[in-house]
């Protein structure tokens, strides 16, 4: 069988930029060679020497999110269209319904390729956060954008989304179950473990001997850090001996630093520096809604932290209540800080917990699952081509 060839299509290509392009580059650094051909198209090309072929489409930055470009395609169509026919691809892969991953989709429907996507962001969740939650506006922005979103996903071959929370969310908005097929998020274990421990690193870092509580995630309003705030105030009110740990950057990280003057800010941390600091904190916050998986949690589940997030979003299907972590009441850091409590009153039970996280997150291999995407792509190539080898015979 000749190779299959795949055109792909994202807004970044930067290795480590935010959880959907480290998604992205796992699945890029699992391609077969031998069985696959891929050309890539984005606004952002990589940094590092790629190995593939890409094209470049000039990006600009968006308004709204300034860590953010977007893919301008101002004369830039019939430029993709003559690369795309010279290329001829068996599949369009699109990770983004951006103006980019549009014209992906409309050329796959028009060529009838199959076309896939990774729900990788909830974008619809994002929006009461950029408009400070004016009922109105908000109530105008998320339906015009879930409006935006179904006609991009249903108009797909195969949706692939990490968890059967978010399929369900989806599906209540109106997104085609039928199309949706749940692939989750794989962990590294070899990296993140709880043999990282380094409680001389974080003692240093800390200048003290208390417990760690540690939150890492890109910091953008949309994670709910107003929440992480609130608990901040009540550790600080009720003078307990925890420290916050902020790991991350973004937007509103020189706000957050002034609201939390005694917190512990990272900024930016590779794979092997985070995971040090994971395993040497004591317990994982996180309190984002809007996550489709939530990388950071599988992360901190494998370094053996127990961990209390968000009841919300696709995040919440990874945590069994009470079992392997704790899921909190989204917008009550009371909450949060309860079962802090708990678990400190509760060594065994604490210990316990660590030991099912680590069990669980040990299922998610990322070579099963790329593999596992792999082999779908390659079959809904060959029933792309049964269906067109029946057409012509007819």
């Amino acid at each position: 069988m000749d190779k299959i060839k795949i055109a792909f299509f994202a807004e970044v290509l930067i290795r480590d930029f935010d959880g959907a392009t480290r998604t992205i580059f796992e699945i890029i650094d699992r391609i077969d060679r031998t069985k696959f051909e891929f050309l890539f198209f984005c606004g952002v090309p990589p940094k590092e020497d790629f190995g593939w072929e890409v094209f470049h489409v000039p990006a600009l930055t968006i308004p709204f999110n300034k860590d953010y470009k977007m893919a301008s395609m101002f004369r830039m169509g019939p430029r993709i269209v003559n690369r795309l026919n010279r290329f001829n691809p068996d599949l369009i892969h699109v990770a983004t319904p951006s103006p980019l991953g549009y014209f992906a989709l409309k050329y796959g429907l028009k060529e009838r390729i199959p076309i896939t996507t990774i729900y990788h962001t909830h974008f619809i969740s994002y929006v009461r956060y950029y408009t400070n939650n004016t009922p109105l506006v908000t109530s105008a922005l998320e339906t015009a954008l879930i409006s935006h979103n179904k006609s991009f996903y249903n108009r797909c071959t195969r949706v692939f989304v990490p968890t059967d929370a978010m399929a369900e969310e989806l599906g209540d908005l109106g997104f085609k179950q039928r199309l949706m097929k749940t692939w989750a998020r794989g962990i590294n274990l070899e990296v993140f473990s709880p043999n990282k421990r380094n409680l001389p690193m974080i003692q240093k870092f800390t200048g003290n001997d208390k417990k760690n509580i540690i939150f890492a995630s890109r910091l953008v309003w949309e994670k709910n850090l107003k929440v992480l705030v609130e608990l901040y105030e009540l550790i600080q009110k009720q003078v307990l001996p925890y420290n916050l740990i902020v790991a991350g950057d973004g937007l509103a990280k020189e706000e957050l630093e002034q609201m939390m003057p005694s917190a512990y800010f990272t900024g930016y941390m590779n794979h092997d520096h985070l995971s040090e600091l994971y395993a040497s904190s004591d317990y994982f916050v996180f309190t984002s809604i809007t996550e489709t998986f939530g990388n950071v949690i599988t992360e901190a589940m494998a370094s053996g932290l127990p961990c209390l997030i968000a009841d919300g979003g696709g995040s919440k299907s990874l945590i069994k209540q009470g079992i392997n972590g704790f899921l909190c009441k989204p917008h009550q850091a009371k909450d949060y800080l309860h079962k802090i409590q708990l678990l400190e009153e509760h060594p065994e039970f604490c210990r316990m917990m660590k030991i099912q996280a680590i069990k669980d997150v040990s299922q998610l291999s990322w070579d099963h699952l790329v593999q596992s995407l792999f082999t779908q792509m390659k079959e809904l190539v060959l029933q792309s081509r049964n269906k067109r080898y029946t057409s012509l015979s007819i």
